[in-house]
């Protein structure tokens, strides 16, 4: 049993989950808690490398089932290296993503069988899951308006098309409506101080 907790912020693009993981980072270390910040794909270095490969250049590189498979070799560096060392040092373990986003990405979107990605998933990390998942969720055309003002390299999945991402979206809502109890959704399309007010509430609940 790991002793620290396991939180994930899930969603499509340009919900805030990175401005929002740095915020409650700050709130639960000025409660005095030790906290790990960290991402997917990516939080450890060879996890780093995939991530380069699969957020980097125009979106035709590989199918559904190819990215899945990247997904979970980065996945199973960033658990091994970093989420459980972490878990096992008392800390709290903020993920901006986990394997929710290959189920919603991979899955829902690209078509990939759920019940293959699960058996990947175990393959990589066997049973272990967050304590809990919030998922922000906003409107395809407002995520996207907001994701083309970051700039930068990392824009692969931004370009696929907002059909694809309303499959990423609704794929979300899915995973939320069968998992209620580790998944909470919350209202993206707010300011930021309203969704970090709610996702406060909810952590707090299982602190």
């Amino acid at each position: 049993m790991k002793k620290g907790i396991f939180i994930t912020v899930e969603g499509g693009e340009g919900g805030g989950k990175s401005s929002q993981v740095r915020k409650l980072g700050e709130v639960l270390e000025q409660k005095g808690h030790n906290v790990l910040l960290t991402r997917e794909p990516g939080g450890a270095t060879g996890a780093e490398a995939i991530r380069k490969l699969l957020v980097e250049g125009p979106g035709g590189h590989w199918d559904g089932i190819t990215e899945a498979l990247l997904h979970t070799a980065a996945r199973r560096d960033h658990v091994v290296n970093a989420i459980w060392p972490a878990l096992e040092a008392g800390k709290i373990v903020i993920s901006d993503r986990f394997f929710d986003s290959t189920i919603a990405y991979q899955g829902a979107a690209y078509g990939v069988d759920k019940a293959k990605l699960e058996m990947l998933t175990h393959f990589g990390i066997g049973d272990f899951k967050p304590t809990l998942t919030l998922i922000l969720d906003l409107p395809v055309e407002a995520g996207l308006e907001r994701a083309a003002t970051r700039g930068g390299k990392e824009t692969r999945y931004e370009s696929m098309g907002a059909d694809f991402h309303e499959k990423v979206r609704q794929g979300f809502l899915a995973i939320a409506k069968a998992d209620p109890k580790r998944c909470k959704v919350i209202d993206a399309s707010r300011d930021i101080e309203a969704i970090h007010k709610d996702i406060v509430a909810e952590v707090l609940k299982v602190l």
